[in-house]
């Protein structure tokens, strides 16, 4: 497989970089029979409980959760990136075959059970449902749900090669009483904008357009979206209009030993995953970093409008999700603890949940039995977390006590 330094825009595929390769835009590896990384992980972990000690199942049998929050009627909503499907099918960026089908969805938990509310969503998805790009987080403005889409890589024409289907890939989604319509969309201005003027691309790689919006901040008149392919924080105001809100650096690190043809040095792209308000009133911003994600290097960003963001806290690794607490505290969720390249081979990541104390220090909450989480929210005592984030029909919602 060619190795790539480019951007990791799909962070849904990033779980099986493992291996050696860094999402971006369009797929570049020719088709393949042989089973891919993630579908490796997946058959491993399928009959895994995905649960610890100190972790409890509260929701079973997801395609692929993600971004998961409380709605204005007390219930867990979870956004699910779907299994895919048997329409178009291209080449995946892990040589293997991506398929789309309309199987993202949206569930609502309560303590009565799990049904889906919303269904018939983009997705596309390796063979098995494995490691889908579809619906990635949700929230809420009173009764009124907005849903947050994401991109397989690059522009416009990624969604466009799957169908007219396939055009909510890369949008926000307004769901009201009226039905569900797109409000903004990302990879249209990426191609349009650039706002990060592709760093980090070498001269002659492709990528250097490459939108996959991840996280999603829901304000009363305004939305704030991470995109992680573009490297930027946007927002978009109540007339569907985008626009930049913070752009984020490229850092300078090692290359990984073992991988031949890499100088001794790679620019590593921020990929921001996720943006929470603070106690303080500025944005906060969680970035999982890109190729060869180097553990320790993933950041919490404080933006203020109108300012270059600043470190708030660091030496993290691979961050999917943050959130505070009512008392001002920072959590940090990691997607891969140890780092997305030192997965063992047939194995899913261990993600950890971890609070940063007032005083700097860190109190890890929960890691045994989690599985590639995706996405958390605290409420009632509890970080609600989804677990087994890029497996189909395996995922879950786990809570630990916090």
């Amino acid at each position: 497989m060619r190795i790539s330094v480019r951007r990791a825009g799909a962070v849904a595929g990033l779980l099986a970089l493992a291996a050696v390769t860094a999402l971006g835009g369009a797929a570049t590896a020719a088709p393949s029979k042989a089973k891919s990384p993630s579908r490796a992980m997946a058959e491993a972990a399928s009959g895994a409980s995905g649960g610890g000690g100190e972790l409890k199942v509260v929701a079973d049998g997801l395609d692929n959760p993600r971004g998961i929050g409380f709605g204005p009627d007390g219930a867990l909503y979870v956004a699910e990136s779907g299994s895919g499907g048997a329409g178009t099918c291209v080449a995946g960026p892990e040589g293997a075959d991506v398929c789309f089908g309309r199987t993202g969805a949206v569930t609502r938990i309560t303590k009565r059970g799990q049904h889906r509310v919303l269904t018939g969503l983009p997705s596309v998805a390796e063979e098995g449902g494995v490691a889908a790009t579809g619906p990635v987080d949700l929230g809420f403005s009173g009764w009124t749900g907005y849903l947050l889409v994401g991109n397989p890589g690059g522009g416009t024409e990624s969604r466009e090669q799957f169908g007219p289907a396939a055009r909510r890939f890369g949008k926000l989604l307004k769901v009201n009483l009226h039905g569900v319509r797109a409000v903004a969309d990302f990879p249209r201005f990426e191609e349009r904008n650039n706002p990060d003027g592709g760093a980090g691309i070498p001269p002659g790689e492709p990528g250097a357009i490459d939108s996959n919006p991840n996280g999603l901040l829901v304000r009363h008149r305004s939305q704030l979206v991470t995109d992680a392919g573009g490297n930027d924080l946007l927002k978009v105001d109540h007339k569907g209009r985008i626009s930049v809100v913070a752009v984020f650096p490229t850092q300078v690190v090692p290359a990984p030993p073992g991988i031949p043809g890499l100088p001794p040095e790679l620019e590593s792209q921020a990929v921001p995953t996720s943006v929470v308000k603070g106690p303080d009133g500025a944005y906060y911003v969680g970035q999982l970093t890109g190729f060869p994600f180097p553990p320790g290097g993933a950041s919490v960003f404080r933006v203020v409008p109108g300012k270059a963001p600043k470190v708030f806290a660091g030496g993290f690794t691979n961050i999917i999700d943050i959130a505070f607490d009512k008392k001002g505290r920072l959590y940090v969720l990691e997607i891969a603890t140890q780092g997305l390249l030192n997965v063992p081979e047939g194995e899913l990541p261990t993600g950890r949940l971890v609070r940063v104390n007032k005083d700097g220090s860190q109190t890890t909450l929960a890691s045994e039995g989690l599985a590639a989480p995706g996405g958390f929210v605290l409420g009632h005592g509890h970080a609600y977390i989804t677990n087994n984030s890029i497996l189909s029909d395996a995922g879950q919602v786990v809570k630990v006590r916090i």
